[in-house]
């Protein structure tokens, strides 16, 4: 839903200038430092991207999931890492709070959050639980005022410089399913938390992620997110579509990115005295991946309007995530093989975007882990 066609059109149109004007000059030197500049990061704040999806009340700029696809479509099409620094406070950092906290959780967190005085990170993978993750194994018991956490959650997206952590812990360890898991604010310098070293990863660099390990931590019982038990695991479900739908969106974003990039290099490079987008075989791999973006575009906006208006969009946006995360690997599998030699360089932009959407068939749920719950939905709804 756009509630003001004209206001979404400047934001997007700002937004899209400052990714072509100072995101995507920058791509190499992210990549090269490791890290976000920290002059970008303070424009990223000033632009209101750490509060896109949180309401106005809080500070934020309370963007709909249509609205919100469209500038997350914008953002991609620069490396994902700039857009991982403040996804997570408009995602599970912020939503979760929004969506089952206290009105005390909200007031004291959330509009910190929108400002990016406060980063977040989601605390759910753990060594030997992933996309199961109603298996998860870090406990919280109950002493008195506080609970105890003991664990080790892993692959956490900010973990090396977030403030506060939305931590998923089991605090009945009689119920080992969902039922027994909560959800704590726990904030960075509570005794007990500490950060183990930044991940080497294939790709995505900036984007940064370690463990975060839980030894005797007391978190204030105040910190379990809508001051009740059990509620953990439903909190995490409740943020899955739009979380979905947003990096849904991203994809598309980058698929568009390699798409202007391969038609491009085509046009400038020659091969037997013609332009290689003369070539009848090389045009085909441009009309695939023009139409593949196209289609997951139709997709996410279609998904969004609905979830805009009221609807259930679970399985709509599990078949976003799958076929978007999927679809543009294989954009840019083809804007590799397009560039030839050249797309095997370093010196190009395809070669390091070939390397950071490998992981968005696997965060925010795994495509196989996509295929079961499309399936398993369309059973229920069949039954």
């Amino acid at each position: 839903m756009i509630r003001d066609p004209e206001l979404i059109d400047q934001l997007v149109a700002t937004i899209s200038r400052f990714v072509r004007a100072r995101l995507i000059p920058n791509e190499a030197r992210l990549a090269e430092e490791d890290a976000v500049p920290a002059e970008l990061l303070a424009e990223m704040k000033e632009m209101g991207l750490f509060g896109l999806s949180i309401p106005e009340e809080y500070g934020g700029l309370g963007l709909t999931m249509e609205e919100e696809a469209l500038v997350a479509m914008e953002i991609g099409k620069t490396s994902p890492a700039f857009r991982s620094v403040f996804g997570t406070n408009n995602g599970i950092g912020a939503q979760g709070i929004l969506i089952d906290g206290t009105d005390e959780q909200k007031a004291r967190y959330v509009p910190r959050l929108a400002t990016g005085e406060l980063l977040s990170s989601f605390c759910l993978t753990e060594p030997d639980s992933g996309s199961d993750a109603a298996s998860l194994r870090t406990t919280a018991i109950r002493d008195g005022d506080h609970y105890v956490l003991n664990g080790t959650k892993r692959y956490i997206t900010n973990g090396p410089e977030a403030d506060i952590f939305t931590v998923m812990a089991r605090t009945d360890p009689d119920n080992k399913g969902a039922g027994g898991i909560s959800a704590f604010i726990v904030e960075a310098d509570t005794p007990g938390l500490t950060r183990g070293p930044s991940d080497r990863k294939m790709g995505q660099k900036g984007a940064h992620t370690c463990d975060i390990i839980f030894d005797d931590c007391r978190v204030p019982a105040e910190n379990i997110i809508g001051g009740q038990e059990g509620k953990g695991f439903k909190t995490a479900m409740k943020v899955l579509d739009r979380g979905r739908l947003h990096i849904s969106a991203v994809c598309v974003g980058v698929a568009e990115r390699l798409v202007e990039e391969s038609l491009n290099y085509t046009m400038e490079r020659k091969q037997f005295g013609a332009a290689l987008a003369e070539h009848q075989l090389v045009q085909a791999m441009l009309a695939d991946s023009k139409t593949e973006a196209y289609a997951g575009r139709t997709m996410v906006m279609d998904a969004a309007r609905r979830k805009d208006a009221g609807e259930n969009v679970s399985t709509l946006a599990s078949c976003c995530k799958l076929f978007c995360a999927e679809m543009v690997g294989r954009v840019a599998d083809r804007a590799v093989q397009v560039h030839g030699g050249a797309g095997y360089m370093a010196e190009y932009a395809v070669e390091r975007f070939y390397r950071d959407v490998r992981l968005f068939r696997i965060y925010e749920g795994t495509t196989q882990i996509q295929q079961l719950v499309i399936a398993r939905n369309m059973v229920r709804e069949a039954s």
